[in-house]
């Protein structure tokens, strides 16, 4: 069942292990099927060098598990997934990292503001759901409000969550976002701590492909 899709959600997961945005048995991965609303996701506690698609567990938008082909359980940060789609029925996909320049400011619940005009992709701020014991509905139901501003998410204590509208744009912001964490973090520090200039809102938005740039062939 979903066999694309859960190719599709082994190949991010792979790609976000070898690119550093989470080690080992951490984050997870899903993608919702837009017929059925069913959501493929990654198991709990399977390394990713090990990760086949038929580990990969199918639920409805109400936990309950639809199929699992192996002796795996889905993931369990599954709640967090569920209610950001239902939260933004627009997304189909979301990744969760633990990449260590975003989870530092996670740690410090400190969002990450507009700095560098990349930032467009996830919608210009990285705000902070507050804390959530991991598993949790508590978790879950914090990144509800967050996610109505922007399409990434620092998790207090804990990560970063982004979305998308396919798995391959929700991983390019989890790239986008800790790269501008880095940028932030050395800004910060070569900056003696004081804060660096923060892009408006609207300079963002009026960004736009140059005219003079003749597409004519």
């Amino acid at each position: 069942m979903l066999e694309n899709l859960k190719k599709q959600v082994v190949k991010v997961a792979q790609q976000a292990d070898v690119s550093g945005l989470c080690k080992h048995k951490s984050g997870n991965f899903s993608i919702k099927d837009k017929d059925t609303n069913y959501v493929v996701v990654t198991p709990s506690g399977v390394a990713r060098e090990d990760l086949t698609y038929h580990d990969i567990c199918v639920v409805d938008l109400e936990a309950n598990v639809v199929e699992i082909e192996t002796d795996v359980r889905p993931t369990s940060e599954l709640l967090m997934h569920l209610e950001a789609y239902k939260a933004r029925p627009d997304i189909n996909a979301i990744v969760h990292t633990h990449s260590h320049f975003a989870t530092a400011f996670a740690v410090l619940a400190k969002p990450i503001p507009p700095i560098v005009y990349e930032v467009l992709c996830y919608g210009g701020h990285v705000p902070v759901a507050s804390y959530g014991r991991p598993g949790t509905m508590a978790l879950a139901k914090s990144v509800v409000e967050p996610l109505q501003s922007s399409d990434a998410v620092l998790l207090e204590a804990h990560g970063v969550l982004t979305v998308g509208e396919d798995i391959e744009s929700a991983l390019l912001k989890a790239n986008y976002v800790e790269d501008t964490a880095e940028i932030y973090y050395r800004s910060l520090l070569l900056n003696g701590g004081k804060e660096p200039n923060i892009l408006p809102l609207e300079e963002l938005q009026n960004w736009q492909y140059p005219d003079q740039i003749n597409l004519n062939k």
